[in-house]
């Protein structure tokens, strides 16, 4: 089944980038409406938008979980029930399909809770304690969002239609549709983990690697950006981009400090992708949409490629996920630490790989900008922090010697997982060059000063360093993080806010609830109301059953009964 649905996501992926091109070239926008009712004066219409931005969106998402699919063949082949796992696989790129094409909010909310649904299946696929709380954490966050929107679909009927792509050029005059903006972003947040929503993408990792792969790349994680890149116009409104720009800014410093402190491999992978994230959030919240759609296709390539690599070392490693056990994979997995590597540099932008492309334009354009001194500082410190963690995971890894068992034989993965990681990396060093022609076709010149030119560069090289020296060098062979324990445990721990979440919103409110319902719906109220109710008319039940027997005693009683009433009646009257 791997092998069927490899080649027929592959081959739709690569119809669909053609098809995209075309419409990039011509600048076309279809529309197809399918009509599935018709009842008098009742139509049930269903419509899907393709433009350039659907249509290669939808190529990329389809290319990697082809080769997400293609990958899970080899890891995922003691798996008895791997075909389960294939169609859970592929209901999930079917619903990221239906929110891509959808330009209405109800279709929208099909594919948006057909994501949710989905990842809390694959998150927890492997049956375990840890798995569950994983799953109900992201399930319950997400649930936020969902909501979110189907507010957005109740104040939308204030237009009269769902399909808010024909209001996008002035609904946001009117406080209904800033209201709809303001839910949308709600939605968006929870679903991207912007802060205060960041605890559930770490604790997601609980996934197999696949399914990281596919989320984290181009999938659940990426749904909110390109919901909000189809609301561009809605950052019209000042306040709420300066909001969203502050969340996604401290979310992009908040994921690149914790990466630093971590050590699990997927949890730091995870880091990096919240921290993309926010930098995509940020880029779109100050109006560049075509930079932060930009971006969110070039991370999908080597986000991908680095969970995949991060799970064929795993593999390798026994099922191990901690960097301090690892080392000198690079002498004894050379393919794999080679596309690891890649991945990481085009992770941190090194000139002319996919990253930086994208990166080095963002950073430019924000330079450029009418912002404030400590959004930029948000910014660059986050850049450089990017660099930072990569190049600690980089001295762990893949310098030295190993710090695993003394019997390991770590070799590479078999082919197939290695062709399909190759597949990526490829993606990975000329995508991003591909994409820029094709998305900005006429050279953009950005004029800066040469000291801010080279600022980048500069916080990048500044940020490696650190990241290598402070890995390798222990400083009068004691470690400074014991002198500010608890500040890096705040540091370390994404500011409390697994705890915050789990504890403070899901454990407390769940417990209030568990004892509102003893006390009144089990309680009082139940005792006066329902089973007092049910109670009485049991007893008035059994009464008349009684009555209801062939007794002449009864009967002779009830007629003497009611004589004796009728004899009172007629007396006093």
């Amino acid at each position: 089944m791997c092998s069927i649905s490899f080649m027929f996501l592959f081959s739709i992926s690569v119809s669909l980038f053609v098809l995209g091109l075309s419409y990039i070239m011509y600048d076309y926008v279809v529309f197809i409406e399918w009509e599935v009712l018709s009842i008098n004066s009742l139509n049930l219409v269903m419509t899907f938008l393709f433009d350039w931005m659907s249509l290669i969106f939808m190529s990329f998402v389809l290319m990697i979980s082809s080769l997400v699919i293609y990958y899970s063949k080899e890891y995922m082949e003691s798996d008895y029930k791997i075909n389960r796992f294939i169609m859970l696989v592929l209901m999930f790129v079917l619903s990221m399909m239906m929110l891509i094409i959808s330009p209405n909010l109800i279709s929208i909310l099909l594919g948006w809770d057909g994501l949710g649904l989905v990842s809390y299946c694959l998150v927890i696929y492997f049956q375990n304690v840890k798995s569950y709380n994983a799953g109900m954490l992201t399930a319950l966050s997400n649930r936020i969002g969902d909501v979110a929107l189907l507010l957005a679909i109740a104040w939308m009927l204030n237009f009269g239609s769902w399909n808010y792509v024909f209001y996008l050029d002035y609904m946001f005059d009117f406080f209904e549709m800033k209201m709809v903006g303001c839910l949308v972003v709600l939605a968006a947040m929870t679903k991207s983990a912007q802060i205060p929503f960041s605890s559930w993408l770490p604790a997601a990792m609980a996934a197999p690697t696949p399914v990281s792969a596919l989320v984290h790349s181009s999938t659940l994680v990426t749904a909110g950006v390109y919901l909000l890149i189809r609301f561009n116009m809605m950052f019209s409104i000042s306040w709420l981009s300066n909001v969203l720009l502050l969340l996604s800014g401290l979310t992009m410093f908040m994921s690149g400090m914790g990466a630093n402190f971590e050590f699990d491999l997927k949890k730091i992978i995870a880091l990096s992708t919240l921290s993309q994230l926010g930098l995509m959030m940020s880029i779109l919240s100050m109006g560049f949409y075509k930079l932060a759609f930009f971006h969110l296709l070039t991370h999908a390539l080597f986000k991908a490629l680095l969970f995949m690599c991060a799970g064929a070392i795993i593999h390798n490693m026994n099922n191990n996920q901690d960097i301090r056990l690892m080392g000198g994979l690079s002498s004894v997995m050379p393919l794999t630490s080679a596309c690891f590597n890649v991945a990481n540099l085009a992770l941190c932008g090194m000139p002319f790989l996919a990253g930086f492309y994208s990166k080095d334009l963002i950073l430019e354009m924000v330079l450029l900008s009418y912002m404030n001194m400590f959004s930029i500082l948000l910014f660059f410190v986050s850049t450089g922090l990017t660099v930072s963690y990569s190049f600690r995971l980089l001295y762990y890894m893949m310098i030295g010697t190993s710090n695993f068992s003394s019997l390991n034989l770590l070799s590479d993965e078999g082919w197939v997982m290695l062709k399909s990681m190759l597949g990526l990396m490829i993606m990975s060093i000329i995508g991003g060059s591909i994409l820029s022609w094709l998305i900005f076709p006429s050279p953009l010149v950005i004029v800066l000063p040469l000291s801010l030119k080279l600022l980048t560069l500069f916080v990048c090289v500044i940020g490696g360093l650190m990241g290598y020296f402070l890995s390798n060098v222990s400083l009068l062979f004691f470690n400074k993080a014991f002198y500010f324990y608890n500040f890096v445990y705040f540091l370390g721990s994404m500011w409390f806010m697994p705890y915050i979440s789990t504890y403070g919103i899901i454990n407390y409110p769940l417990k209030m609830g568990s004892l509102v319902v003893k006390t009144f719906d089990q309680g009082w109220s139940e005792y006066f109301g329902g089973q007092q109710l049910y109670l009485n008319l049991l007893k008035y039940t059994q009464f008349n059953q009684v009555l209801q027997n062939n007794n002449l005693k009864i009967y002779l009683l009830s007629f003497i009964f009611w004589i004796m009433i009728l004899f009172i009646y007629m007396y006093i009257y």
